[in-house]
């Protein structure tokens, strides 16, 4: 495992987006890139947004999303519609670049990629409780490929969808679907980002614990190509 620690939240954002930019341009032909949603990588979206848009040297990247919360009678699920506002759209991605991972091809959606020459590189966020794509604790083994996860999967999976959903009931999913531990664990290059001090506790264990199903991001240490990124409050708690 190879650690960053940078000053600040736009520091560690801006080497991630130099990461990304980086595997884009080496690769010659295909590559295919996994990245996340949620609240940490928006400034390195920002950052890449004016570097690739309608740049047809980029026209051999192809986008895939890792999990997918599906939303009743609308075509794209949480993941896919938080991509598309922060990455995609900004960015004018062509739509022939984006692969879409969703609750109708999960069951192909991983032989499709192999396929495709894997996964040359995903950009992963890191969940306080060690969850990484949608891979929470106890609801994955580390053996799984593809997962259906059920809302009745933990205690506290229902309540882990609704705020997922803006807390809207009518929204509530009976299921959501993730690339599992092992086949997030066949890519070429594995990046984490995290910030703050919210996650400082999660940084520690996951660098300085055991590898356990409490804890599913600790398996990513095993990787042989992960790289890790944070800021120094994310990197307080370290010895």
């Amino acid at each position: 495992m190879k650690l960053i620690i940078e000053e600040n939240y736009e520091d560690m954002s801006q080497v991630a987006a130099n990461i990304l930019l980086g595997k884009m341009l080496e690769n010659k032909q295909r590559c295919n890139i996994s990245i996340t949603a949620g609240r940490t990588p928006r400034k390195v979206y920002e950052i890449l947004v004016p570097q690739v848009k309608n740049k047809q040297y980029f026209d051999h990247v192809y986008y895939h999303n890792f999990d997918e919360i599906p939303l009743p009678k609308q075509k794209l699920g949480v993941t896919l519609t938080n991509l598309y506002n922060m990455y995609f759209q900004p960015a004018n991605i062509k739509e022939e670049q984006i692969i879409p991972l969703n609750e109708l091809n999960y069951p192909t959606h991983i032989d499709k990629i192999r396929k495709s020459g894997g996964l040359d590189l995903m950009l992963l966020g890191l969940g306080e409780d060690g969850h990484f794509c949608g891979n929470l604790p106890h609801a994955v083994k580390f053996e799984d490929e593809m997962v259906k996860v059920s809302k009745n999967a933990t205690p506290d999976m229902e309540e882990i969808l609704l705020e997922e959903v803006g807390n809207d009931e009518s929204k509530l999913p009976q299921y959501y679907v993730t690339m599992g531990p092992n086949f997030v664990m066949e890519t070429k290059r594995l990046v984490m980002i995290a910030n703050g001090k919210e996650k400082a506790g999660a940084i520690k264990k996951l660098i300085e614990g055991s590898v356990t199903l409490d804890f599913p991001a600790s398996i990513l240490k095993l990787h042989p190509n992960f790289t890790l990124i944070i800021d120094e409050e994310a990197a307080s708690f370290l010895a």
